[in-house]
């Protein structure tokens, strides 16, 4: 990079408030705000036509969250990459702490009550990981990304989360928390088939694994491969969200119409199958939009990590589009049966409180990561 270059882009890195401001990408908060309007309306929906107990916490959630997005964008990404162990660390103490005086609920010990409201320290397990991951890779060259030994500091760092998410048990979250630090790997220049290997051996050990799941874990598996064999029991879910689902046809049933949710035949239709509930009233054509909506807000989130010039803003940015597009695909295959039933919301739609928070917080990182993404850092390598 010549040096003129060099001189100009470190004095675009300290422009202030204001210039940080036109330079967000309020297109790509548009989208975010339409999908937590989506979320709105099939909140409004789910109360049967009333904007209590979820709509009105849901919007305002999503407005302050908002805000802490704007926040979170103002503040320079290299002091983000100064601090990401030490959310890290965090993050793991407060995976210790739920473990140890987490409250217990459904047969999990994955909360810690904060003030009445329930927060679950793995949601922000996620994106520690990611800014660890990317400040490890960041300044990292070819050659020592083809040292075995630079790479097993990264893979404690994977596996301890992990593990302490499965200890609560969460196994639906490890898994996601395991995709997102993979696909960090690969971003970061690590060997594809040094993955493939992990993948192959975890594949192999999966059967044994089973063994030793939890009941409600294994029943969850039962019930996917043969929900039809208890339909009132353990399989009523996956059916009455499949009902949902099929009786929406081509164009739905029309807001506020459906039966599924209205007469309460699906279960947690306002957090695990809200995509159910809005599917059925606005059909096929509603559903393919909302998909296409959330597709636009991965590939933005990707283009943006694309247009970076540093290392380290590329793979925070690969990293938190992946764990969006996990929240994405994790939930909507569950509700069509395709997986097992895991308890992950779909993001800025389902209610709940932590989750929203916590998608608001990454897509602080992500718009951080664009606003500063012609920055230099010092001790890192800058790439074109």
């Amino acid at each position: 990079m010549a040096l003129n270059e060099r001189r100009l882009i470190r004095a675009e890195a300290d422009f202030g408030i204001a210039t940080k401001l036109w330079r967000v990408s309020w297109v790509y908060i548009l989208l975010l705000c339409m999908l937590a309007g989506v979320g709105y309306v099939a909140l409004f929906s789910a109360a049967g036509g009333a904007a209590e107990p979820y709509a009105s916490k849901h919007i305002l959630r999503f407005g302050f969250g908002l805000v802490l997005m704007v926040a979170i964008a103002m503040v320079d990404i290299r002091l983000i990459a100064k601090l990401s162990w030490v959310v890290y660390a965090g993050g793991v103490a407060l995976l210790v702490l739920v473990l140890r005086m987490g409250h217990v609920g459904k047969g999990a010990q994955r909360w810690i009550d904060l003030g009445g409201t329930l927060w679950q320290p793995s949601e922000l397990m996620k994106l520690a990981l990611v800014l660890a991951l990317a400040h490890w890779f960041h300044k990292a060259s070819w050659e020592r990304m083809g040292n075995p030994l630079f790479l097993i500091p990264p893979i404690i760092a994977l596996l301890v989360p992990v593990g302490l998410i499965l200890k609560e048990p969460n196994l639906g979250t490890a898994v996601i928390c395991a995709v997102v630090g993979g696909v960090v790997f690969l971003g970061a220049g690590v060997r594809w088939w040094k993955v493939a290997i992990v993948v192959g051996a975890i594949l192999l050990v999966a059967p044994i694994a089973y063994d030793h799941l939890h009941d409600y874990q294994r029943a969850r598996i039962d019930n996917f491969l043969y929900p039809e064999r208890d339909p009132l029991g353990t399989g009523y879910n996956i059916i009455q969200s499949r009902i949902a689902l099929g009786s929406g046809g081509m164009w739905g049933k029309g807001f506020l119409q459906g039966t599924q949710g209205h007469l309460n035949f699906l279960p947690e239709k306002q957090t695990d199958f809200i995509f159910a509930i809005y599917a059925e009233e606005f059909g096929l054509v509603g559903g393919l939009a909302l998909l296409g909506l959330l597709a636009a807000i991965i590939v933005g989130g990707l283009a943006i990590g694309l247009r970076c010039r540093h290392q380290y803003g590329r793979l925070l940015a690969l990293g938190i589009s992946t764990n969006f597009f996990m929240y994405v695909f994790v939930n909507i295959a569950m509700v069509t049966g395709s997986i097992p039933v895991g308890g992950v919301p779909l993001p800025l739609v389902s209610h709940g409180g932590s989750a929203m928070i916590m998608v608001m917080i990454g897509m602080g990182l992500l718009m951080s990561v664009h606003v500063h993404r012609d920055v230099e850092f010092e001790d890192g390598r800058d790439e074109l």
